[in-house]
């Protein structure tokens, strides 16, 4: 009975998951055929730009209600604490799924659309960023492969769980686009957010609030990792930005303290580990740090992915779940 009740829960997972991502596409997709503004807001009468500033309020609460919940989930002590509570192993990733979803299929369908517009993209702008909002769905779901996305739904430990087998180990592997940015899942979803023709000012608040929450959860998926891997990822966060162009600040390049690799690319096949068990898990009451295990020198080699001795060589997220972005 338990065995049923686990399978059906992933499959409703899985169906879940599918039918947000196909609301998510509609929803973002915005409308090209909204009318030009004559006289703007000016000539609204008092009870009108009430109700349009209720909905925007109520729009504001609504892109939060997804986002908060979302970036929270993913801090290593919430997922301590909710494994401690019983919501763990192969099951961790479809809670995660099932609050992310819910969470954003509450958001869209309870939307207060408004036929105010912030501003339009003039012709034949607009059409080239009609085009280039499709582009980001397609570098989405690239970079989610390059990450698996049978991770960010909770597929793949579920289907371990199914076959009776333990959850695999899930290394991330810097390669394809993870060589040149830290975070192009983020990017494109980022460009989900603001590539739409026609930006009504509904468009306009939810543009604000998710740019925000995309890049404080990179930061904070920095963090993360930084928490798995220590040093390894200080090594790669000194070799690729978190996103084109930054030039200072959390999201550019960070230095490594005795090592020069920044600005060296990452080869295709190295792999930084990662716990991804419950057991992995730090003990102690804050959760502040991941166990420490002594390690040996790593034997010098003239294919080693990470410089030596404060040396340039070559260069080249296995996570847990709670690493999803």
């Amino acid at each position: 009975m338990q065995r049923a009740f686990g399978i059906g829960v992933g499959v409703a997972t899985q169906v879940l998951f599918a039918c947000t991502v196909w609301q998510l596409i509609w929803f973002l997709k915005g409308s090209a055929d909204l009318p030009a503004p004559a006289d703007g807001l000016d000539a609204a009468d008092a009870a009108a730009a009430r109700l349009l500033t209720e909905s925007l309020a109520s729009d504001a609460l609504l892109a939060l209600f997804f986002a908060v919940p979302h970036s929270v989930l993913l801090l290593p002590a919430v997922r301590a604490r909710l494994v401690k509570a019983g919501i763990g192993g192969a099951f961790y990733g479809c809670f995660f799924c099932v609050v992310t979803c819910t969470t954003l299929l509450f958001t869209i369908l309870a939307w207060q659309p408004t036929s105010a517009v912030a501003w339009r993209w003039p012709e034949p702008l607009g059409t080239a960023i009609a085009w280039a909002f499709v582009g980001c769905w397609g570098a989405l779901l690239y970079s989610l492969h390059l990450t698996g996305l049978g991770w960010q739904t909770g597929w793949t430990p579920w289907w371990a769980w199914v076959r009776g087998q333990r959850s695999p180990a899930r290394p991330f592997v810097p390669r394809g686009a993870y060589r040149f940015l830290r975070h192009p899942v983020y990017l494109s979803f980022l460009g989900l957010v603001w590539l739409v023709p026609v930006v009504t000012l509904d468009r306009a608040v939810l543009i604000a609030i998710w740019t925000v929450y995309i890049l404080t959860g990179s930061i904070l998926k920095d963090r993360r990792l930084l928490f798995f891997l220590q040093d390894e990822y200080r090594r790669y966060q000194a070799a690729v930005p978190g996103y084109p162009g930054m030039p200072a600040g959390p999201l550019a390049r960070i230095p490594f303290p005795g090592d020069r690799s920044a600005g060296l690319g990452m080869p295709s096949g190295t792999v930084l580990a990662a716990p991804d068990r419950v057991s992995d898990f730090p003990s102690g009451p804050k959760h502040c740090r991941p166990p420490i295990r002594p390690t040996p020198e790593p034997e010098l080699k003239p294919t080693s992915p990470w410089p030596a001795n404060g040396r340039s060589g070559p260069v080249g997220s296995s996570s847990a779940s709670s690493r999803s972005s």
